[in-house]
């Protein structure tokens, strides 16, 4: 394909729900602008966090209806499969309009009918997952998808049968930031001094009300021994009081440099969180999300890291604000087992993810340009 022809060429991304299905996509967007001519839009939700985010990475916003996806019997089913169908309808108008080249899905449920509407076109579809074991999207999505990319090599036991010979693991994508980012400018966004450690805590993009309140909990204690930043979400936030403590409702930009700027992080054990603990060798004690509010990723998720020596895990049941603050003292008062934990984390991450990802894309592109 000429470079002229590439600059009329589009490529459609989709995924939403949660910053963990848009962030990696962008990081892959980030690599396609610096590999390619051609251009970039985004198929989402219009009432979901994608299109706030994508809003600011500069990339254009295509809206749909969107249904959830559950697994058990909810009258609300009956409803929102009336919406997926539309937003397949409307997938399909977009797609046609558009004339992308390939379609590029992160999952969850908002990815479904755009991915079924290019399987209709006939438009190549790459559909990647971030968690250890695929989520109910990623497993429908897997059924249209020419090429499924995993995060993780055991995930390619709980994929369908049939789809071993078109799945690659390239792990999860991370924004190009993180490979520059510089822990002074974190101290500095949060307000953080030098000789103190920085205890980060971060409950996912939507924040975590369970975090909160057990940080809530030692808030006092954990601010005596470290300074604490703490992402909390829209829901929850409330501003910063007292020494030692900086709240923010979201981070994005600055997101970089203060996880690159903390000793220890206390977070959740999102796919993508632990992406970027691996892409910059941080510590951390895991708490993920129980089997109550989801289907256990997170608790799957976390257990990679338990294993290989890169966290510590306390599950929901067991924290509480004395186990926390314990686990947060312990491990400051011991910096040879947290930089060996970092090391660990980094050797768990695949730096090149988003890149690797962004050259298939590009060659199926231009595979599909020489016939």
């Amino acid at each position: 394909m000429e470079l002229a022809r590439e600059e009329d060429a589009r490529v459609a991304m989709t995924g939403g729900g949660t910053a963990g299905h848009v962030i990696p996509g962008l990081a892959v967007a980030e690599q396609l602008a610096r590999r390619w001519g051609g251009s970039v839009f985004w198929i989402g939700c219009s009432s979901g966090i994608e299109r706030q985010l994508v809003a600011r990475a500069g990339l254009p916003f295509r809206a749909i209806p969107a249904g959830k996806l559950r697994r058990y019997l909810s009258l609300r089913n009956v409803t929102d499969i009336a919406r997926i169908a539309a937003g397949v309808v409307a997938s399909i108008a977009i797609l046609r309009r558009e004339r992308p080249r390939l379609l590029f899905s992160k999952g969850g449920f908002v990815s479904v009918p755009p991915v079924i509407a290019a399987r209709l076109l006939g438009i190549p579809c790459f559909t990647h997952e971030s968690d250890f074991d695929p989520g109910l999207a990623t497993r429908i999505n897997a059924r249209f998808c020419e090429k499924l990319l995993v995060s993780f090599p055991e995930t390619l036991a709980f994929l369908p049968a049939g789809t071993a010979d078109r799945t690659e693991v390239t792990g999860n994508p991370v924004r190009a930031s993180f490979a520059s980012a510089a822990a002074a400018n974190g101290r500095s966004f949060v307000g953080c001094g030098s000789g103190i450690p920085l205890l980060f805590v971060v409950g996912g993009s939507q924040g975590s009300s369970f975090l909160n309140g057990l940080v809530a909990s030692c808030l006092p204690e954990l601010r005596a021994r470290a300074f604490v930043a703490h992402q909390m979400g829209e829901r929850d936030y409330a501003p910063a009081v007292g020494s030692n403590y900086f709240t923010a409702a979201f981070i994005m930009e600055e997101m970089p440099h203060v996880l690159a700027a903390a000793d220890l992080v206390v977070c959740r054990s999102g796919a993508n969180t632990l992406a970027e603990l691996a892409a910059l060798g941080k510590p951390s004690i895991l708490i993920p999300l129980s089997t109550s509010g989801s289907r256990g990723d997170q608790i799957r998720n976390a257990e990679v890291f338990r294993r290989a020596g890169a966290a510590l895990v306390l599950s929901e049941e067991e924290a509480n604000g004395a186990s926390l603050l314990g686990a947060v003292v312990g491990l400051l008062a011991d910096r040879p087992r947290l930089a060996a934990m970092g090391e660990k984390a980094r050797a768990l991450g695949r730096p090149e993810a988003a890149a690797r990802i962004a050259n298939l894309i590009l060659q199926r592109i231009r595979s599909a340009g020489k016939g």
